[in-house]
């Protein structure tokens, strides 16, 4: 199991220190940076910055949303990244949800799966540096009725960039194994994971031809270190109350119907009813503190390594820490607290 590092959103005052994680990952041996967009600053010109100022760690995008680019943007942009940064370049792909994708971008949130379906389609043929024709539900390319050619990249570049799809519900899971390189989740718990490995092994299993290499699964994670496991919980959970209780409508919010699928229904409920309302620091505390604690690293650096140890034996191959902390000392203090933790793993093996 390899490690990789999530510093969260960029653009809201803290990019210093999230380089200063990154740089100090790179020197660590970590494996991967991922980067994340929303609607503020995208992951493309941060990914840019960040290949500039590293030497060897891995950059994902952590995810490129579908709806903010057409499929031959996402090739010119995957192409460019892994170029810049001398192939260490990961692109991981995301549908969002209907408020951002409708609200931020105008592109209509009907049918995820087979919009997600075409797109990937599209860019695997634009990155395979084969002639790109497609003739679909979504996307018509080139468009039949004026002067459009049916054109390829022009740039050379490494024959197999790795693609990730961002999944939460068990259709579209199923659709990462069916059609992508690897998984990215959130608030994974090993316990759970079973679960969601089924879901992803029935679309490889549908898959026309096996994938060119294993297939990866990317477990994002929040991290506290201390010895007040109450107040590593405190520290971290304002993360899982905003996505279960208000990345989406009441609705349609999929981390909501996740954490009801792992059997906190009622609890979901009341986060959300508290976070729709604007009552943020209730809807954290309302989080119970299994869910936080197994869908996180919390204490000390023994506690943290027997918690990673679950992962790993769940079959994730790859863990990404997303440290949290008042400020970059402590988070820094998490980065490498995690870094130990991790080699005494491998020291294992």
């Amino acid at each position: 199991m390899r490690l990789g590092l999530s510093c969260g959103f960029w653009g809201q005052g803290r990019d210093e220190d999230h380089l200063a994680l990154v740089q100090r990952a790179d020197e660590l041996g970590v494996d991967v940076a991922w980067v994340a967009e929303v609607y503020g600053p995208d992951a493309v010109s941060i990914l840019s910055f960040l290949a500039a100022r590293t030497s060897r760690i891995g950059l994902g995008a952590g995810v490129m949303q579908i709806p903010a680019r057409t499929p031959a943007a996402t090739a010119m942009a995957a192409v460019s990244l892994d170029s810049l940064s001398g192939g260490r370049f990961r692109l991981g792909l995301g549908v969002s949800g209907p408020q951002v994708s409708e609200g931020w971008h105008g592109v209509r949130f009907a049918k995820p799966l087979a919009r997600t379906r075409e797109y990937v389609e599209i860019v695997r043929t634009a990155l395979a540096h084969r002639t790109v024709t497609h003739d679909g539900e979504f996307f018509t390319l080139p468009l039949p009725d004026g002067p459009g050619k049916a054109l390829r990249l022009t740039h050379l570049h490494r024959p197999s960039i790795p693609l990730y799809l961002a999944a939460v519900g068990p259709k579209n899971l199923e659709l990462a194994g069916e059609i992508a390189d690897g998984w990215l989740g959130v608030f994974v718990a090993p316990e759970f994971f079973p679960e969601q490995r089924a879901q992803l092994q029935a679309g490889l299993d549908r898959r026309n031809t096996p994938p060119e290499h294993p297939f990866q699964t990317d477990a994002t994670v929040a991290l506290a270190v201390g010895d007040d496991l109450e107040a590593c919980a405190r520290t971290v959970s304002p993360y899982p109350a905003l996505y279960v209780g208000g990345m989406g409508s009441r609705e349609q919010n999929f981390y909501h119907q996740l954490a009801c699928r792992m059997g906190y229904e009622a609890e979901a409920d009341r986060v959300q009813e508290l976070y729709l309302a604007r009552r943020y620091g209730e809807a954290a505390r309302a989080l119970p503190a299994r869910f936080v604690d197994d869908t996180s690293l919390l204490g000390d650096v023994d506690r943290i390594t027997e918690r990673m140890r679950r992962y790993q034996r769940a079959g994730i191959t790859t863990l990404t820490v997303a440290p949290w902390g008042a400020d970059l000392r402590a988070r820094m203090d998490g980065l490498e607290a995690a870094v130990e933790a991790h080699a005494r793993l491998e020291a294992e093996l």
